[in-house]
């Protein structure tokens, strides 16, 4: 057995029952081998088994009250996996599916994800088994402020610097922030996606659904193709797929599709966003609420989004949604792209299904690195006490995600893997943690 199935059954072996963090590790590890050959210095130093293992792992108990003033209690973690090249860096999930496992897979990728924006942020995740949906602002208020009065101890804007995900958008991330500033009576740059009028960064929004399109759109290009006249399927219709679906149509592209948990809308004229934006970000209901608006669209109570015919394919909802037999309906219906705005949402077996077809495929930890590239913007404007204009934060974001692409594609034709970014990005993004481990010695 190499060095590196050796590192990854003792992964399997220390960390039993977690297959989200089992497949995050595999599939970056695997494909390190070539660099390892070319830099035996960093198995000697221990470099892999040191990177697969959290800096450190925080468990809390959160206990809150309910409108009923019934005592609930849930779960709270915060992994910081590794802070080689800056403070830790990345989002708090609230969500029921919150386990160790999840938020270890996260956290494993954010490394390599922070990395490749070329800021110096490391790598960690966090989150808790809890649900905002359905309850009231008042219950959201009491279990964040629950959550805070533990994490408190662990965050700092030069230690560990969190953002939001699913679960965790500007309400959550204001009650987060109040319960901060209460208890350590210091107004600094804690939390990431606060709002304007306190310490936000114009762009937040909007930043992971942008620049996955920016980055969708530069590697289009190098195949001398476009998102302009292109027919897009989206999945998800929370932060990411409204704004990547705003940003292709920016760029002339039509989009036909969005999903949530329950179902998809088909609308064949294209999506209308104002209606979707009311649904979701106004109202918080259920994508089927677009069809009474829009009769026209169709609603359908199951997963086959993926066998909608088009040239573009964005999954934004949530990890591995698109397994072999959706690929390859993908694939049968002249797909030609495929851009990862979740966190691997597509299985190993429908990648390699894109990759032996030629699709260009353009992996999440790249794609979707602009929301925490625009997060480290905003690190950046608290520390100067200053606020960058609209069009200078998009300016810079589209830059980072453009830099993004060709450090990837190019570490892929300098390692013999022409056209394939998920290796690619991940050797870009591990050389950079790699070297800075080494330099600081074994800590």
């Amino acid at each position: 057995m190499g060095y590196v199935q050796d590192v990854i059954g003792k992964v399997k072996e220390k960390n039993p029952n977690e297959p989200e963090f089992h497949q995050a590790v595999t599939e970056v590890l695997e494909s390190l081998e070539p660099v390892l050959e070319r830099h035996p210095e960093y198995e000697k130093a221990g470099i892999l088994e040191r990177l697969v293992e959290p800096e450190r792992q925080i468990l809390f108990r959160v206990p809150w009250v309910d409108d009923q003033g019934k005592i609930q209690v849930n779960r709270g973690m915060r992994i910081q996996f590794n802070s080689a090249i800056g403070p830790y860096k990345g989002g708090l999930r609230f969500h029921p599916t919150v386990y160790s496992g999840i938020i270890k897979f996260l956290g494993f990728e954010q490394i390599f994800k922070n990395s490749l924006t070329g800021l110096p942020i490391g790598g960690a995740k966090g989150g808790a088994d809890f649900d905002p949906k359905s309850k009231s602002d008042a219950e959201v208020m009491r279990f964040c402020q629950s959550f805070i009065n533990e994490l408190y101890r662990h965050i700092g804007a030069d230690v560990d610097v969190p953002a939001g995900d699913i679960g965790v958008g500007g309400r959550e991330i204001g009650y987060l922030y109040g319960q901060y500033k209460k208890i350590t009576q210091a107004f600094e740059g804690v939390l990431t996606g606060k709002g304007l009028d306190w310490g936000g960064s114009l762009v937040r929004t909007e930043a992971t659904g942008y620049g996955l399109v920016y980055f969708v759109e530069e590697m289009a290009k190098d195949k001398d193709k476009t998102i302009e006249g292109s027919t897009v399927v989206i999945s998800g219709s929370g932060n990411v797929a409204i704004y990547a679906t705003e940003k292709v149509q920016h760029l002339g592209g039509k989009v036909v599709s969005l999903s949530d948990s329950n179902g998809y809308i088909y609308d064949k004229e294209g999506i209308k966003l104002d209606t979707v934006k009311h649904i979701k970000e106004v109202a918080r209901g259920r994508i089927k609420d677009y069809v009474k608006d829009h009769p026209e669209a169709q609603y359908f109570e199951d997963r086959g989004i993926w066998k909608i015919k088009c040239d573009i394919a964005l999954p934004c909802a949530t990890q591995n949604e698109i397994d072999e037999e959706d690929a390859r309906a993908l694939v049968g219906n002249g797909c030609f792209a495929v851009g990862e705005g979740a966190n691997m949402p597509s299985t190993p077996a429908a990648v390699r299904v894109f990759q032996s077809n030629k699709v260009l495929f353009a992996p999440g930890k790249a794609a979707n690195a602009g929301g925490v590239a625009t997060s480290a913007l905003e690190m950046s404007q608290n520390s100067m006490r200053y606020s960058w204009t609209f069009e200078e934060t998009d300016a810079k974001l589209k830059q980072i995600m453009i830099n993004i692409y060709r450090n990837a594609s190019e570490a892929a034709r300098e390692y013999g893997y022409e056209d394939n970014l998920v290796v690619g990005a991940n050797i870009a993004g591990f050389l950079k943690v790699a070297r800075s481990m080494l330099a600081h010695g074994v800590v």
